[in-house]
């Protein structure tokens, strides 16, 4: 069983800054990659940044990069989103996505429950 946590959302003023944390626990054999995806109302859920762990190449949506950064801390399954300058369109849904490899080399995915910005402006 592999729980994936989220924190660090809420509401700030356009321009301003907000920290992502996502931490993945449980029966964990190796974690391939962690990114954050979000979904806004009445929108498809998009991909907004990747950490793939055992490369460490990162990859960004157009809209947020040189406004996001994200970065990992290995040794706690942990991977931040870092968000700066941030703009009243990326209010939506914030969700941590892991994916993990079993014991027996299969890997899965597995989400966390979501946490909400909203940015004003």
């Amino acid at each position: 069983q592999v729980q994936v946590v989220e924190s660090g959302g809420g509401l700030v003023q356009a321009g301003g800054s907000l920290r992502l944390s996502c931490a993945a626990s449980g029966s964990i054999f190796r974690i391939n990659a962690m990114g954050w995806y979000r979904q806004a109302p009445g929108k498809q859920r998009e991909l907004v940044a990747l950490a793939l762990i055992t490369t460490s190449r990162t990859s960004y949506a157009d809209s947020v990069k040189g406004r996001f950064t994200i970065s990992r801390d290995n040794a706690k399954n942990t991977v931040y989103l870092q968000m700066n300058s941030l703009k009243p369109e990326d209010t939506a849904v914030y969700y941590c996505n892991t994916n993990i490899r079993d014991d027996l080399g299969y890997d899965y995915d597995y989400w966390g429950q979501g946490t909400q910005v909203t940015v004003s402006s």
